[in-house]
């Protein structure tokens, strides 16, 4: 299954005996509620990482020094969510049980839960920590529980109250943000405070999911829902060091939409955070 890609994000060129992290794509939108096409980033992001260079003058390190698999992308079926979710899950799995940490690349923030069924089955006592701009807290999306709308709520099922921080977030309807006051940690607007969520969770097994909506359209506007008063990018690294504290045991980074910026900035930001984020992994 996880042969050596052809074409790799950038320094990401390990075999995957060697990584201890390994990268790949679940390039689906199918319940995107605005506007799709999401499913391109994974892909757009490998040929645009060359833009940049390995090496991170925010941390002093470089792609080069670490064991990195990429793995290149899922296919996906189109459509029904429940067979994508499955073979997310089933990549995940494998992933873990080769005592490596998965990293995926959506795809729409729903690509979270598939990656999420296969770790906390692992990690029983996992915790979830989520930057974005939205709640993703509704039961469900005109009648549909699958979609990047719910994907939070779908996650609570599996791990209960108080399992999930959320930072960043300024939109959802009224009965989203009522029902998370009783059952998660909800932070709106910015990443302020994070230091101590941060240390409530040292020690314990953390996903990480990374919407990048929680940025603000006038710097990241190449998504499909996106909302004003996000955070800029260097308040989004500060806030994203911390990691380095906390034992990630599976993470992604989602809802990156490449048509809608045909600039190409937005797709520079993202891999410009996918690099930050594999250093502080490492």
């Amino acid at each position: 299954m996880w042969n050596k890609n052809i074409e790799t994000f950038l320094g990401c060129d390990a075999t995957f005996e060697e990584a201890d992290t390994v990268l790949f794509g679940a390039p689906y939108d199918c319940t995107t509620s605005y506007r799709p096409g999401t499913r391109f980033a994974s892909h757009t992001m490998r040929g645009e990482s060359y833009g940049i260079e390995t090496y991170s003058p925010y941390q002093d390190k470089d792609l080069t020094d670490y064991a990195i698999f990429d793995g290149g992308d899922l296919e996906l079926p189109f459509g029904d969510p429940i067979p994508a979710l499955r073979m997310i899950e089933e990549a995940t799995g494998k992933i873990l049980d080769a005592g490596k940490r998965p990293l995926m690349i959506g795809g729409e923030h729903l690509c979270t839960l598939g990656a999420a069924r296969a770790t906390v089955k692992r990690y029983p006592d996992l915790y979830f920590l989520h930057f974005d701009a939205h709640a993703d807290l509704r039961e469900d999306y005109l009648g549909q529980r699958l979609s990047h709308a719910t994907v939070l709520r779908r996650v609570w099922d599996l791990v209960g109250d108080h399992r999930i921080f959320q930072y960043g977030i300024r939109s959802g309807d009224r009965e989203e943000f009522y029902w998370g006051r009783d059952h998660v940690f909800t932070h709106k607007f910015d990443l302020r405070g994070i230091e101590e969520t941060v240390k409530c969770l040292e020690g314990k097994p953390v996903y990480f999911t990374l919407d990048l909506d929680v940025l603000d359209p006038s710097v990241f506007p190449g998504t499909g829902t996106p909302e004003a008063g996000g955070v800029t990018f260097p308040e989004l690294m500060e806030a994203m060091a911390q990691l380095s504290r906390l034992s990630i045991v599976a993470c992604d980074v989602n809802e990156l939409c490449p048509p809608l910026d045909p600039s190409g900035i937005s797709t520079a930001m993202a891999c410009k955070v996918l690099r930050e984020l594999l250093l502080y992994l490492h």
